[in-house]
């Protein structure tokens, strides 16, 4: 089975979508980052790397230095799937930062976003 197109798509590409439907809804680009750092386990200076040298989602995930182990806690539907039953790992952890920017947008509280 061929992988999917989002695999090989590079995240700064995504990234500006993510900051920009934030933003939208009164949140901050901050949160945006902090955000994908408490998923990934990356310092922002890693996170600018990656999105400066236009890693693809596949290697950012794999390459992740720490993937949150609350991330499992994330329940919910995106693009019509609950993230929860995602079989495939790299589109689960796509789908998980969805989310998590799903409901940054929603207006939901840092720690509840963070499962804290």
């Amino acid at each position: 089975m061929a992988k999917h197109k989002i695999y090989s798509m590079s995240v700064a590409k995504v990234y500006p979508h993510y900051v920009t439907k934030a933003e939208k809804k009164g949140r901050t680009k901050a949160e945006v980052d902090e955000i994908i750092r408490w998923l990934t386990g990356y310092s922002q200076e890693e996170l600018e790397a990656h999105l400066e040298k236009e890693t693809d989602f596949e290697n950012f995930f794999a390459e992740a230095p720490q993937l949150n182990p609350s991330r499992t806690l994330i329940k919910g539907v995106i693009c019509g799937v609950r993230v929860e039953d995602i079989e495939e790992p790299i589109m689960q952890e796509i789908r998980y930062l969805d989310k998590l920017i799903d409901e940054l947008a929603k207006g939901k509280a840092m720690e509840k976003i963070l499962r804290t």
